[in-house]
């Protein structure tokens, strides 16, 4: 078998690192990596597929899948999680203490589709009473101006999303008082930055963000990875291959993480955090695949539908591809 010569796009995370530097390889295959960010390689995947191997977005993903429309099959790496109480940030002066005091306030996004934000709505819906319907949204770029929706989704006519006037962006609209609070998976610059009137709905987001756990045993998956559909239907191995070399650099990354001699990163305390991590989450508390994620995945793809996104709702098993789900064990 001729070995193949595969690009991937996806970010060099300390769980992907062994990948980068050839520690782990994908059998069968030469891969080219390629260290991005996660928008861009969205945005590449979107308008060009251009890499054969990739990071993805699990809202877009979910929406490609219920639409019959996805040029990638995906395996259930999750290269990216993420509670998502840290990503709500308001204005102090609204009067909004609790998320209960979100309703009826003009809150910013970037899309309305990404994954992030499909959490935090679901987890306002479930855990606070907010609907969607209940918050006045206003979409835009969250430090350049003009971004929209990556693919064009139809939403329930009772939930209402505005785009920002030309030039204007969510941190500045924020900065200004133009709008209440911003959602997102980052940080807007005007908190960095320390402005004035601007903080985090959650301060203490850590200890909500535990007690969410504790309650739901929710751990909320962000990005899968994706493999080009075309490449599958000539080579079926390929994406069983790619799922493997994607658990063994994640198994690598956690034993770095226990070396208590010659610390993995750059935090005095971090294999006693990783030790409390495990105490409230389990050993394997990013785990890879469909069963041990099953609850997770099925509360996300509610939501999805639930808020409009996806015109059905897909079932966990539709996301990835049949024999990466049933890998031998030893």
């Amino acid at each position: 078998m001729n070995t193949l010569e595969l690009s991937l796009g996806c970010c060099n995370y300390d769980r992907t690192k062994a990948i980068f530097d050839g520690r782990v390889r994908v059998e069968g295959c030469h891969v080219v990596p390629l260290a991005l960010e996660p928008e861009e390689i969205f945005h590449r995947v979107f308008k060009g597929q251009e890499f054969d191997i990739c990071e993805m977005s699990l809202s877009s993903h979910t929406l490609n899948v219920a639409r019959g429309s996805s040029n990638y099959v995906a395996v259930p790496a999750f290269l990216s999680r993420a509670f998502r109480h840290s990503g709500i940030y308001v204005r102090t002066d609204r009067g909004i203490h609790s998320p209960a005091d979100l309703r009826g306030k003009k809150v910013g996004i970037p899309e309305y589709q990404i994954t992030a934000n499909v959490w935090i709505r679901g987890m306002l819906q479930d855990e606070y009473g907010v609907q969607p319907k209940d918050i006045l949204w206003r979409r835009g770029g969250l430090e350049q101006p003009g971004r929209t929706e990556r693919s064009p989704i139809t939403l329930p006519r009772d939930v209402q999303v505005v785009q920002l006037p030309d030039g204007q962006t969510l941190s500045g609209q924020l900065r200004a008082g133009e709008l209440d609070a911003v959602f997102g998976a980052k940080a807007p610059s005007c908190f960095l930055d320390g402005a004035p009137n601007v903080a985090r709905l959650f301060p203490d987001y850590r200890l909500a963000e535990q007690q969410y756990f504790a309650k739901t045993r929710i751990f909320p998956t962000m990005h899968v990875v994706g493999i080009r559909k075309a490449l599958v239907d000539r080579h079926p191995w390929l994406p069983v291959s790619v799922y493997k070399a994607f658990i063994e650099a994640k198994r690598l990354a956690t034993e770095e993480l226990r070396q208590i001699g010659h610390l993995a990163v750059t935090l005095p305390w971090s294999v006693a955090e990783l030790e409390s991590t495990r105490q409230l989450m389990g050993e394997d508390f990013w785990s890879y695949g469909l069963t041990e994620n099953r609850h997770v995945l099925d509360t996300f793809t509610r939501y999805h539908h639930e808020q409009g996104i996806s015109p059905r709702r897909v079932q966990p098993e539709e996301l990835f591809y049949g024999p990466s789900l049933d890998l031998a064990k030893n």
